[in-house]
């Protein structure tokens, strides 16, 4: 997640949202919403579809490129192309179409969630709901509060889930002679023994490990369920500003400047400056030892009060100008072939949003062997920690507070 691009972005959002929320977008082609899948698949075959997405993983890129778009043009002929873009560049995208009464868009697919599935719903940008439509929704379990609610916010079919995961630590076994740090308090300490070796990322991933350290500050990884709440924001990130004013002295650079990017991250981990990091997908520490990235004495592990647990999703761009050839892709995204591609170690080692006692048994016995682990724990491994996405408002308050209350002082 670009923070640069969603911290100009915020300042757009709030000044055009009034606006743009009584402004009723152009929805074509609502008898999708109904139709049979046999006509869906007709009006989608020869189309070329519009993917936007975020292009930051070697990984995910070569399963995109390697591996979906070669099997949607074999089993739809459906040409699906790629652009690179994530939260902010959506979200504005949307607008500046909007205000150009732009009826068919640029982009047909986008790869989102949280507060860019927020944000699209103030402002209309999302064409829906249409994933009950999908005949792949059926494997799937939408009373699961980790897929049904994201950030909060009942998805109501206006997106469809694409992985899902959970928010892992991770340390080099290698480079400690104590247990890696599992609360504000052993983290403090921490940073003392081992100057240097720790920060914060300023981006989604950064903002995600803030949100375990507010819900520690108040009191449980429950502390943040429900609507968001300005009083409660305001008094728990008080401690948390002050809380890192305190011990960035101690960061990485002395506190003085923090890493953008994740992959910034990923590199000083790898070339051993830091020793604690912590990352998505369980950390996604599978697919980076065996890649080389990481030391084979990493280990994941759990912060203690909680991490979050979310899933990610496909939505429909409101003025999409394909919008069949969208549903075709996303669900052959959905389907047990592509989903259990995407969980090998040779895709993307994503856990899957499929409800395993909803497939053939055959499908049910390769899951398993494919999600077996060698290096990286799994999601069965921190179910204990897991922790609901807060509302969408935490994390833009977090990305501006961030930065005004720790980055520039």
């Amino acid at each position: 997640m670009n923070n640069h691009k969603l911290n100009i972005l915020i300042g757009l959002f709030f000044t055009v949202i009034i606006t743009s929320c009584n402004q009723e977008p152009k929805e074509d082609k609502e008898y999708l919403k109904s139709a049979p899948w046999e006509e869906i698949s007709k009006e989608a075959e020869g189309t070329t579809v519009n993917f936007m997405m975020w292009q930051g993983s070697t990984v995910i890129n070569n399963y995109i490129n390697n591996y979906v778009i070669p099997e949607v043009k074999n089993r739809f002929n459906i040409d699906l192309k790629i652009s690179s873009g994530q939260g902010p560049e959506i979200v504005q995208l949307v607008m500046s179409e909007r205000d150009a009464s732009i009826d068919n868009g640029q982009v047909d697919i986008v790869w989102i969630n949280g507060e860019t599935f927020f944000q699209l719903r103030q402002i209309k940008g999302l064409w829906g709901p249409f994933v009950e439509q999908l005949p792949n929704a059926k494997l799937v379990n939408f009373n699961d509060p980790y897929i049904g609610m994201d950030f909060q916010q009942p998805v109501a079919y206006m997106e469809a889930p694409w992985s899902i995961n959970q928010f892992c630590m991770i340390y080099d076994s290698t480079k400690l002679s104590t247990a890696p740090p599992a609360t504000l308090d052993e983290l403090a300490t921490f940073v003392k023994k081992y100057p240097g070796t720790f920060t914060i990322s300023n981006d989604f991933t950064g903002m995600t490990l803030l949100k375990s350290f507010l819900a520690e500050l108040g009191g449980g990884n429950n502390a943040l369920d429900g609507a968001f709440d300005e009083e409660k924001y305001a008094k728990l990130s008080t401690k948390l500003w002050d809380y890192l004013n305190a011990n960035k002295k101690d960061f990485w650079k002395k506190g003085q400047t923090f890493p953008s990017e994740q992959s910034k991250m990923n590199q000083l981990y790898a070339i051993g400056e830091l020793y604690v990091l912590y990352g998505f997908g369980e950390g996604n520490i599978e697919t980076k030892v065996n890649s080389g990235l990481y030391p084979k004495s990493t280990v994941g592990y759990p912060w203690k009060n909680g991490t979050v647990k979310n899933s990610n999703y496909l939505g429909i761009l409101h003025n999409a100008p394909q919008k069949a050839g969208a549903m075709q892709v996303i669900n052959f995204l959905m389907s047990p072939e592509a989903q259990l591609k995407k969980a090998s170690k040779d895709g993307m080692d994503a856990n899957t949003i499929l409800d395993i006692d909803r497939l053939n048994p055959e499908f049910q016995d390769k899951f398993k062997t494919t999600m077996q682990r060698d290096y990286g724990p799994n999601m069965e491994d921190l179910k204990d920690y897991a922790m609901a996405e807060p509302a969408a408002e935490y994390m833009i308050k977090l990305f501006e507070d961030f930065r005004t209350q720790v980055i520039e002082k």
